[in-house]
């Protein structure tokens, strides 16, 4: 590699732009934009910690 780094990169084909290209997810990110306040921010803490539990139970 001359560059040190991959043709996928260079093209920002990384894992995170191929999260906007599922359509479930951002349906899912849309409705979740959607909810009353209230409820929305009790989802997103939901779902921070069970990000934070499945990153701890991975070390």
């Amino acid at each position: 590699m001359i560059l040190d780094t991959s043709v996928g990169y260079l093209l920002d084909e990384t894992e995170q732009s191929n999260l906007f290209k599922d359509k479930k997810m951002l349906q899912r990110l849309q409705d979740i934009a959607n909810l009353p306040e209230k409820e929305k921010e009790s989802l997103l803490t939901t779902i921070d910690h069970f990000i934070k539990a499945s990153k701890f139970s991975l070390l």
